[in-house]
């Protein structure tokens, strides 16, 4: 896969981390304050990996470190934004995976 595709799929999170978080400080009231904080979280680990994607195709290994990326993004800041919308928790069950994909991103950088 050409290397520089990373470039457009942070371009396309980019831009859903952006109206997330605005989403998230404008619109989203949740009933347990609790789950504005997951939210936010959500929105953070969001953004900063996706700036983070754009320098995929500057590694060694674009294709891992981007799908480690990606994968993170979707599973962890996916299901919080999930949970926190649906104000419930047993939907988290994703999250912890995409925590480790988001570890594994950064470790390849050391190979």
């Amino acid at each position: 896969m050409d290397p520089t595709i990373w470039r457009k799929v942070a371009a396309i999170s980019g831009v859903a981390a952006l109206g997330l978080g605005t989403y998230g400080a404008h619109v989203f009231k949740p009933k347990n304050l609790a789950y504005k904080d997951v939210w936010n979280t959500a929105s953070l680990y969001h953004l900063v990996h996706t700036a983070a994607l754009l320098s995929a195709p500057l590694t060694k290994h674009p294709n891992i470190f981007g799908g480690l990326l990606t994968t993170g993004i979707i599973a962890f800041s996916g299901t919080c934004y999930t949970v926190a919308y649906l104000e419930d928790r047993k939907y988290s069950t994703l999250a912890p995976f995409g925590g480790f994909a988001f570890i594994g991103a950064w470790a390849s950088l050391l190979f």
